[in-house]
């Protein structure tokens, strides 16, 4: 796993994390690449379409928790694929039944099929029935930091704002806002969806969010594992970076040696 400092822990509804990277397990080639992408990242929490992926609901077929068992990794299940609250409420509950009464779940509802946007209201209502019902919400939303509060208060245990479209690769579009939300945020903000390569990861982390989650950024690479590795790298080298405290950035030069006491 990571090699992230034991004072400085990613910590959601109680549990603790060594690693700030999340991974998804989707579009891999196959399980095998899905493992070993997953142990290149050093991942902790792993997510799970749990309308996509068999995990147990489809006995004699492949099961994902045959290459990342739960014994190991913290299996986070997610609505990806749900539309409106009712779906999303429904698959939480299917998979805290089919992982022995596991709560921590992922929570999104989308709102468009193009864009992949989350429906805000929905995501809202889906919050309120999931946290009343004693799930840990771990909620994919939209970059406004009005939003975030508002789910924060409804009891979600992590923020997850999207940087730029799912799957679109463009990076941190979206810097002012996610820092809004970092300020005023009381619970771990993890950045879900529109990392490309590994300098986004770490300026996802620079500005001072406490985690990362992407799947495509891995997966629809040329070398999977390889790209896994790398992302490693650039969140634990973003959070390195964020703790240190960057100097201000200037208009001028700023000589780097001293100028007092020069020889000659």
């Amino acid at each position: 796993m990571n090699n992230v400092p034991a004072s400085d822990p990613l910590v959601i509804a109680g549990r603790t994390f060594h690693s700030r990277l999340l991974t998804g397990t989707g579009k891999f080639k196959d399980l095998d690449e899905t493992r070993r992408a997953t142990e290149a990242a050093g991942a902790q929490i792993v997510t799970v379409a749990i309308r996509r992926t068999n995990i147990g609901q489809n006995p004699g077929e492949p099961n994902l928790l045959d290459v990342l068992p739960p014994e190991r990794y913290t299996i986070l299940p997610n609505t990806a694929g749900c539309y409106t609250a009712e779906d999303a409420v429904r698959t939480c509950r299917l998979a805290r039944e089919l992982l022995d009464g596991h709560n921590l779940v992922k929570l999104e509802v989308l709102g468009d099929q193009r864009t992949l946007y989350p429906d805000v209201v929905q995501t809202l209502k889906a919050a309120e029935l999931l946290v009343a019902d004693g799930f840990d919400v771990m909620v994919y939303t939209s970059d406004d930091p009005i939003l975030a509060r508002q789910l924060e208060q409804i009891g979600c245990c992590a923020v997850m704002p999207l940087a730029a479209p799912i799957g679109s690769g463009l990076g941190i579009q979206n810097r002012y806002t996610l820092l809004e939300i970092i300020d005023n945020a009381k619970v771990p903000i993890i950045v879900d969806a529109g990392v490309g390569t590994a300098s986004d990861a770490a300026i996802a982390m620079e500005l001072g969010c406490d985690g990362v989650l992407m799947n495509t950024a891995i997966a629809g690479a040329k070398d999977p594992v390889l790209m896994a590795s790398a992302m490693r790298k650039a969140v634990e080298a973003g959070r390195d970076a964020f703790r240190a405290g960057r100097i201000p950035r200037k208009r001028y030069a700023s000589a780097s040696s001293p100028v007092d006491g020069l020889i000659g």
